[in-house]
């Protein structure tokens, strides 16, 4: 069964969620703050992650940085806001999927669902491991090395890597990355996309030079055997 860790400092937004996640089929535990959930997921392993932004003592991006630096965990994020700005901050810090409150439990649900199956999918059909000259990455662990170091990513820097290896050699568009990786509709703005393919650039080294930018369309990650 898999667990949920929902963290919202409103009790009866915990409550709700909670009851339909395990409706749902899903294990699920609570935190009402961002340094609780921190702590729960030292000591626990969680399947998906539902944060809420604002909350006391530190807020849900804060606490989505902290956790990312031990465990790679999905997070989808809850908040009153729906700026774009926040939808953008959110996506570009690596979390699966953004929900404004109010909200519909069972759309949360349905949203939950298809992060967990995109996740699943990926690794079901990923090679475990896969050597590009000095590139190593381990799809199955979701580690990579370049020269033999390992190398740490972001949750969707993997993400966006991994799925570029598995569609190696093809035009990827940036709605494309988008639909597949993030599967939320980004109103036509692809900024996260050449974000997280500058990170990942970055991240690689002198094996920037695979991920090739396709001018007016997308990317591509180019390696001839």
């Amino acid at each position: 069964m898999k667990k949920i860790l929902i963290v919202d400092d409103e009790e009866r937004i915990r409550e709700v969620i909670r009851e339909y996640a395990e409706f749902s089929g899903y294990e699920a535990e609570e935190a009402a703050d961002g340094m609780s959930a921190i702590g729960m997921v030292k000591l626990n392993d969680y399947d998906l992650i539902i944060m809420d932004i604002m909350m006391p003592k530190l807020d849900g991006f804060s606490a989505v940085k902290e956790i990312q630096k031990v465990k790679d965990i999905p997070v989808i994020m809850l908040s009153a806001r729906g700026e774009e700005y926040d939808k953008l901050f959110g996506f570009e810090l690596g979390i699966d999927d953004y929900v404004v409150k109010p909200f519909s439990p069972k759309e949360l649900m349905a949203r939950v669902n298809a992060v967990l199956n995109r996740r699943d999918a990926s690794e079901r059909h990923a090679s475990t491991i896969q050597k590009f000259e000095g590139l190593e990455i381990n799809i199955a662990a979701r580690t990579i090395s370049v020269d033999g170091k390992r190398v740490d990513l972001t949750p969707k820097e993997y993400d966006l890597l991994f799925y570029m290896i598995q569609h190696k050699n093809i035009a990827l568009s940036r709605e494309k990355l988008l639909e597949d990786i993030w599967g939320y509709d980004f109103f036509g703005d692809d900024r996260t996309i050449d974000t997280h393919v500058k990170n990942l650039r970055n991240c690689l080294g002198p094996y920037r030079k695979f991920i090739v930018t396709l001018r007016g369309v997308g990317y591509k990650f180019e390696y001839e055997e």
